[in-house]
């Protein structure tokens, strides 16, 4: 069944709304969205608004639901860069994706962690989303620790991310401690390397 012209209306106006709140992350960063601006943005009155996302906190999740699904693109595209049955470098490529989306998005990618909401309960959809992110290192995981349960997999798969996370995050914020941004990918796959030479000791 072909979508009604109110639903034709609706999807072309939320397109509108995710468009301009991420050009307003962009230019000036997530703290200075506003649900009055966005609303004048799009030609819709501040209660129009709340006919397209529930609330300041459902914008926010959906933002960060588009910005997963590219990176999950990305993260992808870095698994595949190297041969399936080298998991080390596997894991290499998905970090090295890791940084460089976060490089190219910066406001948006920061905007993930930023962001604050109201209700800190995510909804499900939001939950697997984040999860499914995981999804990439499972098969390296697996070929480096084949013995292991899935539950260590998966921390190990945890605190390996948290560890480039942290990397990236310093790197990019050019603190004082923070690796210099010409080093920043090198240290990545030396990190990278360390813990997948550790896991086959």
């Amino acid at each position: 069944m072909a979508p009604t012209a109110t639903a034709r209306r609706r999807e072309a106006q939320f397109e509108a709304l995710m468009q301009s709140a991420e050009k307003r992350i962009c230019e000036e960063g997530v703290g200075a969205l506003k649900a009055r601006d966005l609303a004048a943005d799009i030609g819709v009155a501040l209660g129009g608004l709340y006919n397209i996302v529930a609330d300041m906190d459902d914008l926010m999740l959906r933002l960060a639901q588009r910005t997963m699904t590219r990176l999950d693109a990305a993260l992808e595209a870095g698994a595949a860069s190297v041969p399936a049955d080298q998991p080390a470098q596997v894991l290499e490529g998905i970090a090295l994706a890791y940084y460089d989306f976060a490089r190219q998005n910066l406001q948006l990618w920061r905007a993930l962690f930023e962001m604050r909401l109201k209700n800190p309960a995510l909804p499900e959809w939001n939950v697997q989303a984040q999860l499914g992110l995981f999804r990439h290192m499972s098969a390296p995981m697996t070929a480096l620790m084949p013995q292991a349960s899935d539950e260590d997999r998966v921390l190990v798969a945890r605190t390996l991310f948290s560890a480039v996370h942290g990397i990236v995050f310093v790197g990019l914020e050019e603190r004082l401690i923070a690796v210099p941004p010409q080093a920043l990918a090198q240290q990545i796959r030396w990190l990278v390397r360390a813990a997948c030479n550790d896991l086959n000791k």
